[in-house]
């Protein structure tokens, strides 16, 4: 129902710390963002009494602070020095399946494993098929089973030798938290399409999906995870300082490529991630689409008046005000308004499913700030457009303020192909760029706005590149439909579920 990209998890972990179960419900709280559908703990112990180690879980449907709201749950249940935890976003396919809740935990031949995962496995359909002719069962429809399935069957002598056997055998886009009964193993797939950072926290190490879940808990940011990077935390770990580092190099034929839409929408701007601030790479951006779409080039009437610009709030915020500040500079009047109010106490859940119910939803969502719209030529700038419909409601509320003229700037290019890697957008035929064939003045006559403008994913590239210096590569496919790692386009979501 909502008219973004989902993103697919967040993932936390943490070893050698007593209240790790506690500071993954606050990493996790922290990026709640990443996955409102379920969530999940599970802690690793000694039991004196069964004298071995343990793995605790307590997972269910819901946020963060609905699934954990029970304070006995960290004193009885969830105990131990190393944990694991993981919000999660589904396909509408298989939302409803708990066997689908992260993170999976299981006990094999070497002992108790558990995973969580952020991303896609491209290769999963085979991988798939493979396992049921050899006639093993599955307890989900999630890609990240399979990974189970090919560490427990490996051959390989030791259980790090068999988790790298396994990691050779998949593709796509992949993060991942691996609780053992003594290492935390963190894994970012060679190509890096998703964001995984290294922190510490009182002499402890913890590993998120992005440096906010660090903050909350006060932890220190040390370094990003590398593309390809193996990070087994364990008792020597304690000892040195030093992690071990395994590499699982690309396959051939491809090189780096993270998600740039990280920094476009999923992301927290107050998160650190490839290197980089989110913060001031969406003001860059906001920057070059001030440079592409200068103001005067697509105001029609003339007022005494200077243009607003006004976000969609929470997303594009800063996006705004760097085109904003950068139109300024340029010598375009205009100022930064608050123009449109969010509403942050809409559940997920408040309206029923339909489209008068998902016009109902924006209306709850947002309101227009009356004063500071009417009579003035308003600049909308939005992060992104997918099917349309929650931008023309927001237009048609605009337009009841009596703006002099609306004018919609997109801060990325027309989203135009699906994601493979761990982003979750409607079919191509529901994209409305493809419902016009591209063709922009279509668009914004269905919008209701007198003018829209992308920002060409050129200039995307080029405001990030401005921002972060990083040698490392982005994935533009969903704007460009060139795939950096081929694709498995006849996979089924149920069979092939994005986690």
């Amino acid at each position: 129902m909502i008219d973004k990209p989902k993103d697919h998890c967040g993932i936390f972990g943490v070893y050698n710390h007593p209240e790790a179960a506690l500071l993954t419900y606050y990493g996790l709280h922290a990026l709640q963002h990443r996955g409102q559908e379920s969530s999940g703990i599970v802690t690793s112990l000694f039991d004196p009494i069964k004298g071995r180690k343990v793995m605790r879980i307590h997972k269910d449907f819901g946020l963060v602070l609905q699934v954990f709201d029970d304070k006995n749950i960290f004193n009885k249940t969830l105990h131990g020095d190393a944990a694991i935890g993981h919000n999660r976003y589904s396909t509408s396919g298989s939302s409803n399946n708990p066997m689908n809740i992260q993170p999976f935990r299981v006990h094999y031949s070497l002992g108790n494993l558990a995973i969580g995962h952020n991303g896609n496995l491209t290769n999963a359909r085979q991988l798939r098929s493979r396992f049921i002719n050899e006639g093993v069962l599955f307890q989900s429809t999630s890609d990240t089973e399979m990974i189970l399935h090919l560490i427990s069957h490996s051959k390989a002598e030791t259980e790090i030798d068999r988790i790298l056997d396994a990691l050779r055998q998949i593709e796509g886009a992949y993060c991942l938290v691996i609780l053992t009964d003594d290492k935390l193993i963190a894994v970012r797939d060679p190509n890096g399409f998703r964001p995984l950072a290294l922190g510490m926290i009182d002499g402890a190490y913890v590993v998120a999906s992005e440096t906010c879940a660090f903050d909350i808990i006060g932890a220190e940011y040390i370094r990003d995870v590398e593309p390809g990077e193996v990070l087994v935390i364990d008792q020597n770990t304690v000892k040195t300082g030093k992690p071990t580092s395994y590499h699982i190099p690309p396959k051939e034929g491809t090189s780096s490529s993270q998600c740039i839409f990280e920094y476009v929408y999923f992301s927290r701007p107050d998160s650190r991630i490839y290197g980089e601030n989110v913060d001031k790479v969406r003001r860059k951006i906001g920057k070059f689409l001030a440079k592409e779409h200068p103001i005067p080039s697509f105001i029609k009437k003339e007022s005494d008046k200077a243009p607003i610009v006004i976000s969609v709030p929470d997303s594009s915020n800063t996006a705004a005000l760097g085109y904003a500040r950068e139109s300024q500079k340029l010598g375009h009047a205009c100022h930064f308004e608050i123009g449109l109010i969010r509403n942050h106490y809409v559940g997920r859940t408040f309206i029923s499913p339909g489209q008068e119910a998902r016009e109902l939803k924006v209306r709850t969502k947002f309101n227009t700030v009356r004063g500071v719209i009417e009579g003035r030529t308003v600049i909308i700038v939005d992060d992104s457009i997918v099917r349309g419909t929650t931008s023309k409601y927001l237009v048609d509320m605009i337009r009841k303020a009596n703006p002099l003229e609306i004018h919609f700037l997109v801060s990325s290019p027309p989203i135009t192909h699906p994601c493979f890697y761990g982003m979750d957008f409607p079919s191509p035929e529901e994209l409305i760029a493809n419902m016009y064939d591209g063709n922009v003045n279509s668009i914004a006559d269905v919008l209701g706005v007198d003018s829209l403008h992308y920002l060409s994913p050129a200039g995307l590239v080029a405001a990030v590149h401005e921002a972060n210096e990083s040698p490392n590569g982005y994935c533009t496919a969903c704007f460009t439909g060139k795939y950096p790692v081929p694709v498995n386009h006849g996979v089924e979501k149920e069979e092939n579920e994005p986690v």
